[in-house]
Order: C-alpha cells, then sequence, then structure tokens
C-alpha cells in the first residue's frame, strides 16, 4: 500500500475522532498551507491590509509546496497528522483544498466546522454558490470550508484570429459558430488552414466534458467510464492526428507560449482563475487580444477553499479570514476588480455587471454575463474523492495513443494498470 494510500486511510479512520477539539489562545503564529501564490496574494492584498490589528503581533507563516507529484497533499497530510502533538507555534491554523480531492479532507476530523467551531452564522454564507458549500458539507451536514470563488468556465479566444478566420471577434457572433461540438470542430479545421491551432494540446477540453459527465467516477467500488470521458478521448485522438491541436500538455511550456503574442494557438478552455493567474499579462503577452463566449458546452473547473484547521489557537483569525474573504461583498467586488477572480456571490457579480465591468485582459469584454449564466448551472453531484486521481492517470494514459505509440486497447490497460495500483479498492 502506498504512502498516499495509507495516510489517505488514516485520514478517514480519524472522520469521527474527536482528538482535535477547536481551542483558541490567540496564536503568534498563524500557520497557512498552500501550493501556490493564489491565496497568499488574496490573503495579503484583501485580508491582511484591511485587518491590521487583529494580526498585529502575529507572524503570517505561508507553508508552500507544488501540487506536482501529490507534493502538497503529502506534506499536508503529514502535519495534520502531527497536529495533536505539535507545538502551537508549528500547528497548522489555515489550509486550502481544491475541489479535485477537497472530499478526502470533509469528512474528517480534521477541519472545523465552519458554523459550529468557527462561528460563521447561515446568513453570512447565504449569498454564495451552493454548490460551492455543497462540496465542502461533510456526511453529518457539516459545512468544512468556504471559498471567495465561483469556477464557471467558458472557451477564452484570440480576438485578431477570430477577426482573420471568422470575420469577427464578437462574442456573440464568435459563440454561435462554436454552440455545439460539430461547430468547434468545423471552425477547428478552418483554424487549421489558416495556420492555427484550435487549441493547445491534449488536455485542453477534457474539463469541458468531464464537468459535464452524467456519473461519478466510481459507484460503490466500481470504476466507471461515463460517455463523457469517451468523447474526449475520441476528439482529442482526432484533432492530434488532424493537426488541430499543438500535442501539448496542460501547464507546459509549449502551452504557454502558446498565449504569447506570437502564440499560434486560437482558443483554451478557461476559468476566471486560469485566465487571471495563468495566462500571461504585460509585456510579450496576448493581453486585450482575447474575449470569452461560452463555447459548445458550459463547465466549471476547480476552485480554491479556504479550512479552518481542528486544533488551531487562531480560530478568531480563521473566523474573520472566512468572513472577510468569502462573505464581505465589498471585498469580493474588489477581489474581482482588481484580480479577475469569479467571485463566489451572484448578487454582487449582478451588481458589478449592471455597473459595466470590464475586463482589460478580455478587450474591456464583461465576462460576468457569461459567467452568472454559466455558473447557475454547475452541480457537483458527482463529485468522489477519486476524481484528482482519475483525471490524472486517464490524461497520462492515453497521450501514447493520442501521439499513435500504442493502440486504444492498451491505453485503457494501462489506465486500468495504474488506476488499481493507486486505489487498490477499487475494480473495473
Amino acid at each position: 500500500m502506498t504512502k498516499k494510500i495509507v495516510i489517505g486511510a488514516c485520514l478517514m479512520a480519524l472522520a469521527a475522532s474527536s482528538m482535535f477539539a477547536a481551542k483558541d489562545k490567540g496564536g503568534k503564529v498563524l500557520n497557512i498551507y498552500v501550493w501556490n501564490d493564489e491565496f497568499p496574494s488574496r490573503f495579503n492584498d484583501f485580508y491582511a491590509s484591511k485587518n491590521p490589528k487583529l494580526l498585529e503581533g502575529v507572524k503570517v507563516n505561508f507553508i508552500q509546496t507544488p501540487n506536482q507529484d501529490n507534493a502538497y497533499q503529502n506534506k499536508l497530510d503529514e502535519a495534520l497528522m502531527n497536529q495533536a502533538s505539535a507545538k502551537d507555534d508549528e500547528k497548522v491554523d489555515i489550509f486550502c483544498v481544491e475541489a479535485d480531492y477537497a472530499l478526502k479532507y470533509v469528512d474528517t476530523a480534521y477541519t472545523l466546522d465552519v458554523m459550529k467551531d468557527v462561528g460563521l452564522k447561515k446568513k453570512d454564507v447565504a449569498n454564495q454558490y451552493q454548490y460551492t458549500k455543497d462540496i465542502m458539507t461533510d456526511s453529518k451536514g457539516k459545512l468544512k470550508g468556504v471559498s471567495w470563488q465561483s469556477t464557471p468556465g467558458g472557451f477564452v479566444y484570440r480576438r485578431s484570429y477570430a477577426k482573420q478566420v471568422l470575420g469577427t471577434d464578437d462574442p456573440a457572433k464568435v459563440q454561435a459558430m462554436l454552440s455545439d461540438w460539430d461547430k468547434f470542430d468545423a471552425v477547428a479545421a478552418k483554424m487549421k488552414a489558416a495556420g492555427y491551432f484550435m487549441l493547445s494540446g491534449y488536455d485542453d477540453a477534457f474539463r469541458a466534458f468531464s464537468d459535464n459527465m452524467k456519473s461519478s467516477w466510481v459507484k460503490g467500488n466500481k470504476i466507471v467510464i461515463d460517455p463523457q470521458i469517451t468523447k474526449w478521448i475520441e476528439q482529442t485522438k482526432t484533432y492530434t492526428e488532424k493537426g488541430y491541436n499543438n500535442k501539448a500538455s496542460l501547464w507546459s511550456a509549449e502551452s504557454t507560449q502558446g498565449m504569447m503574442k506570437n502564440g499560434k494557438v486560437f482558443g483554451y478552455f478557461a476559468v476566471g482563475w486560469f485566465f487571471d493567474f495563468c495566462m500571461p499579462h504585460g509585456d510579450g503577452s496576448a493581453e486585450g487580444d482575447w474575449a470569452i463566449c461560452e463555447g459548445p458546452q458550459g463547465f466549471s473547473w476547480g476552485g480554491t477553499w479556504i479550512c479552518g484547521a481542528a486544533g488551531s489557537d487562531n480560530v478568531d483569525i480563521i473566523k474573520d479570514v472566512m468572513m472577510t474573504l468569502t462573505c464581505d461583498t465589498d471585498t469580493l467586488k474588489k477581489i474581482c476588480v482588481d484580480a479577475g477572480d469569479c467571485i463566489n456571490s451572484a448578487a454582487a457579480m449582478k451588481e458589478l455587471s449592471a455597473d459595466g465591468y470590464k475586463s482589460a485582459f478580455l478587450g474591456n469584454q464583461n465576462p460576468l454575463e457569461i459567467f452568472l449564466k454559466n455558473g447557475a448551472k454547475i452541480s457537483k453531484a458527482n463529485m468522489s474523492k477519486y476524481d484528482q486521481g482519475m483525471t490524472e492517470t486517464i490524461m497520462n494514459s492515453m497521450k501514447d495513443y493520442y501521439d499513435g505509440k500504442v493502440d486504444l486497447d492498451t491505453a485503457w490497460n494501462n489506465f486500468y494498470t495504474t488506476i488499481l495500483e493507486k486505489y487498490p479498492n477499487l475494480k473495473k
């Protein structure tokens, strides 16, 4: 059994434990576990600058570990398992989780109950999207984390290439040309003929398909392959063979290069945090030459949730962080305007949209109209604690098939071999 499985099993085994009772003595060190600079920037720019008195005399310590190869979760798991015996100044106070593995932490004693332990009220989170609360609600109905984000997506495309190939960059008109997958394929052929790639690579369309699955990846202990996954594989194989994509992997340098001013990629399936945090801004980038439309089908992708760690001696700060960043309308609006995040309040986004909100990155387009429309459709009823492992494994296992190195049966065999080694409790 791998270290990852052992730690995961321990976390779940302690789900009903009360060994980590919340306490608050006003600690002098606030330890926050994160995987990148996203939450630290939100904390520093929109919380710390607004609440200097509460943080007076408190050292804020960000423990940052990259997500790659499960490093962040391994580091966090080790710290949480040692939480009960750790010195007060070394205890985890806040940690962040992503949608793909949030359920791993929700049903454990390591996460504070946002209402009972931290002190937020139902009225405080009333304007937050229900799906963001559903993801972080445990089997007993306790809310275990909150987010400042909502993550509805769309298709972000290059305006100049749209004008050249399609005759317009108007989002409504481009959407009419991309409103289903057949039309999307037709535009991909036109982009190829003009010397552009419709997508960057193998993984770009994955979330547009996977977020529309009718079934969870796992039912009982049986792996289920939803038809949406099959459609993604079929499309990606076709796009690779026809040269409609650039054969780049997600997060690779090649993928990022396609976003630059001289890049040849027409578009990316993206959400607010992606084009704010992952797409290049400034010199050399294509900032301002992008627009967004709904695309062939709505989807959402990821998100970051703030969790309070049981055993923290800074629960007062945890409460204030959650209240300020995820419940305060003025702060949420500022995050949207200053940072470009799609925020976790439809009411606040409607106000901003009505006030003429524009994104400079998107050529002064108002993306909130699309986010509001797609955000209302988001449901996470089919999530499972296996989502991250399934996603990473299916992506990795199919690349050799896309490149013609193995046939489809072999790719599937490789997928099942890897996933059953990762999760030996499952079966085909």
